[in-house]
């Protein structure tokens, strides 16, 4: 905690905000920071900074957000906290490690409860209409911050050194997760052995033989090389990786309304061409894999083979209930409904 208040108070020093007019943009000059959870190239660090470069080109150069990649302020915690301290102003982050912060983000790391259909699509339709996000709001602010979207990133893919064809294939397996309670609870009712673990440290993990396995969408993979030391891909078509974008409270309420409507819309917008980005992109990476590591096998398991999963996810809705804190049931529900709402009004079967 002493070497993370001494990065807070680091920071804090070279920040500043002055007074000015822009344009469109009626507030003062700002100098904010963009801490983002993973490295330079990659899906957060590339629309952070394309969120950046809107901001600057909107305000006439008077929003200036310098985005930092993975590792430039602290691991994945630390740079939560600094956002939720008014340290970093911005930090874009997954859905399983602000639930650290905000427990009802939980939500989002239930399995099965996203339609593998169109995904990114129905993801707009809810964050344009829906009331999750809205009551999602409510609790990220009892914490000090306010999403601002939530985008889509590829399914996540278990990856492991031995074939997972069923659920039995997961009995025991030491699987690293990303820290969320509801993620180890999905696991553990699978059978599989949840070990939460810095993203950092997931590589070693592996190779050492301290894990067996571990959860990631195939960008990840390929750019922090674990399909290095991984023998198979597994797509149980439970998890959507999400990821949302946040700001520090305080700093989001004391900007002009129109920046804040800018802000939001930006990310709203986002969705689709991002989504478009990052499915071409775990393309490309998944030809990579197969390319420089010919063995590895990749597998897409059946409806008939999933089912069980589905049957066992179910059971862990009651412990989100449990686990998420005030209102937890309503924030379910509601994310179940719009995303309901969403497959009637966009013909989403499955």
């Amino acid at each position: 905690m002493r070497k993370l208040w001494s990065l807070a108070i680091a920071v804090l020093l070279s920040s500043s905000v002055v007074v000015a007019a822009a344009g469109e943009y009626t507030g003062g000059k700002v100098h904010a920071k963009l801490a983002s959870e993973e490295i330079e190239g990659d899906f957060m660090t590339v629309w952070a900074n394309k969120f950046s470069e809107e901001m600057k080109k909107w305000s006439d150069g008077k929003i200036d957000i310098t985005v930092y990649p993975y590792g430039s302020l602290g691991d994945t915690r630390d740079i939560n906290e600094l956002c939720q301290l008014g340290v970093v102003e911005f930090v874009f982050s997954d859905y399983a490690w602000i639930s650290s912060f905000v427990p009802q983000a939980q939500a989002l790391a239930l399995h099965y409860w996203a339609p593998r259909e169109r995904f990114p699509e129905a993801l707009a339709w809810v964050l344009e209409n829906g009331k999750f996000m809205p009551l999602l709001e409510e609790k990220f602010r009892k914490n000090g911050l306010v999403p601002l979207g939530i985008l889509y990133e590829g399914w996540q893919w278990i990856t492991s050194k031995k074939p997972i064809n069923e659920m039995s294939d997961l009995r025991g397996l030491k699987l690293r997760l990303m820290s969320s309670k509801i993620l180890v609870e999905n696991y553990k009712a699978y059978g599989a052995s949840p070990t939460p673990m810095s993203y950092g440290e997931v590589y070693g993990g592996l190779q050492t033989g301290l894990i067996d396995a571990q959860v990631n969408p195939i960008f990840a993979d390929y750019s922090m090389k674990f399909f290095e030391v991984q023998d198979y891909f597994t797509q149980i078509w439970a998890e959507p990786f999400v990821g949302i974008p946040t700001v520090n409270a305080a700093f989001f309420d004391a900007l002009p309304k129109n920046a804040q409507e800018k802000m939001r819309r930006f990310w709203i917008d986002a969705v689709i061409p991002a989504a478009r980005w990052i499915d071409e992109r775990n393309e490309s990476d998944m030809e990579k894999i197969k390319k420089e590591r010919p063995t590895v096998k990749f597998v897409e398991l059946t409806d008939a083979q999933i089912e069980p999963f589905k049957e066992k996810a179910k059971t862990v809705y009651p412990k989100y209930v449990e686990m998420g804190g005030a209102d937890a049931q309503n924030v379910l529900d509601a994310l179940l409904q719009d995303f309901a709402s969403a497959r009637k009004a966009l013909g989403i079967r499955h």
